[in-house]
């Protein structure tokens, strides 16, 4: 159980309006997001009601899309919107969340660099955190693996192909040239599948840029631990993808494990060694460990909720995504946490929350998945919906359709399909964003290289 507040600590209320009543979301992924903006349209607009939002990040991730900035196919600013620009009743606070007290009734967040605290009192809690990647205990693995979760991991494994491109194409580095040219994805899923397809496209595309480079030193590989990959689709979908790659030139090894990271080398379960310099971790995920501190019942880490998504035994407190089961009366098991449930679950949850201020009656979550699709590169796709399975173009069409159609905002949609044309016309960007500030030459410690860093700038 979560202790209570520090009565000691630095404290203060944060926007809270005496008399009112508060609704607080923790997490701003889909279902934090969605339940927000359909508190925009009920109880946000009665004066006597507020609506916070919390989140880390001050903007909603449209993930699906994320292995495309990564590949280049995408501007980084693109499948990100602005909290603020889609929430105009709903409060915003850009902080992270500390502890949560459900006997008071009080989340406490901090925000900036100071770490400043405040207490937000609530009358109802939505916890809406999402996972944290998961890497299993596994040796090296969180202290050298890349992660496919946020913007900054797209980022970051973008600036390190091309970091690994340039450092290969000096001939003093021919050496090197194996462990840098190598690229390990684990996780055979949506992600590391959409993952390793993107980086494929880019590597290769960059490559006659390089002349120092041939394809033949490129090695991409794809660690899956099943039999088939992107098993979610199907084996018939996963052979077809596991061709296509491989005929593309990703190297696929199933039934195989990751079992620990070095610096410069990936063990896996078969014995076999990868001399690299780069593992994409995405093969497992976690529930957000502050929900272990919770005194509520559990399932895998994740809350127990009923079929309306309140937690049991703590009323006011509601949970969805990947921070709750929900139980499934069509199939009797549990909903998956994907995104096309969490978004929909907002929904269902905010009118529930709205039903509890108004005594009406609140409504169960029922939705059966309408489809799965992921993009194996090179304009190709797969696709199983409504029990239809889809492969190639017509996959590839029907993926960038439904998720530009997801994507919130009609200035986001219209910049995404200018970049898309852009990209049938134009090879990839090779640019490397720098993500720390540059240091004056004035700053370099070494009189010689201060020396030559000031005649480089003239």
């Amino acid at each position: 159980m979560i202790a209570r507040m520090d009565e000691g600590a630095h404290q203060e209320a944060c926007r809270i309006v005496p008399g009112q009543k508060h609704v607080v979301i923790l997490g701003g992924g889909f279902g934090g997001v969605y339940a927000a903006i359909e508190f925009e349209k009920t109880l946000a607009r009665d004066p006597n009601m507020q609506i916070t939002l919390v989140n880390r990040e001050n903007f909603f991730l449209f993930t699906p899309m994320l292995h495309e900035v990564a590949s280049s196919d995408l501007d980084m600013t693109n499948i990100v919107n602005p909290i603020r620009k889609l929430l105009r009743r709903v409060e915003f606070f850009h902080g992270e969340v500390q502890s949560i007290d459900l006997e008071q009734r009080q989340i406490r967040v901090v925000h900036g660099q100071t770490h400043h605290v405040h207490t937000l009192p609530y009358d109802h809690l939505v916890l809406a955190f999402g996972s944290v990647t998961n890497f299993y205990g596994l040796p090296g693995l969180a202290e050298r693996a890349l992660t496919m979760k946020t913007l900054g991991d797209a980022i970051y494994l973008r600036n390190r192909m091309i970091a690994h491109l340039e450092e290969a194409d000096f001939e003093c580095s021919a050496s090197l040239r194996k462990p840098l040219l190598t690229f390990v994805v684990a996780g055979g899923g949506f992600a590391g599948v959409e993952t390793i397809a993107g980086m494929n496209d880019f590597l290769r595309e960059a490559l006659p840029f390089y002349p120092h480079l041939k394809p033949d030193i490129l090695r991409l590989v794809l660690v899956h631990s099943g039999d088939v990959i992107l098993p979610e689709l199907g084996e018939q979908l996963g052979r077809y993808a596991h061709e296509k790659l491989s005929a593309r030139g990703v190297e696929i090894r199933t039934n195989t494990k990751v079992v620990e990271l070095s610096d410069h080398e990936v063990c896996l379960s078969d014995g076999s060694r990868l001399k690299t310099d780069t593992l994409v971790w995405t093969a497992g995920t976690a529930p957000n460990p502050l929900l272990a501190r919770l005194p509520c019942q559990t399932k895998g880490g994740r809350l127990v909720v009923n079929d309306c998504l309140d937690v049991p035994g703590w009323p006011g407190v509601w949970a969805l995504g990947d921070c709750a089961v929900i139980p499934d009366p069509l199939t009797g098991g549990y909903h998956p946490p994907t995104g096309q449930h969490a978004l929909r679950e907002g929904k269902v949850l905010a009118r529930n929350v709205t039903a509890a201020f108004r005594g009406t009656a609140k409504q169960p979550f029922r939705f059966r998945t309408i489809g799965q699709l992921a993009a194996i590169g090179r304009r190709t796709g797969v696709a199983r919906i409504f029990g239809f399975n889809f492969s190639g173009v017509i996959a590839w069409s029907l993926w960038r359709a439904i998720y530009l159609s997801k994507l919130p905002r009609i200035e986001k949609k219209v910049r995404v399909v200018l970049d898309w044309l852009l990209d049938l016309v134009f090879s990839k960007d090779l640019v490397q964003f720098q993500t720390v500030c540059g240091q004056a030459p004035a700053a370099i410690a070494d009189p010689e290289a201060r020396e030559l860093a000031g005649t480089a700038t003239h």
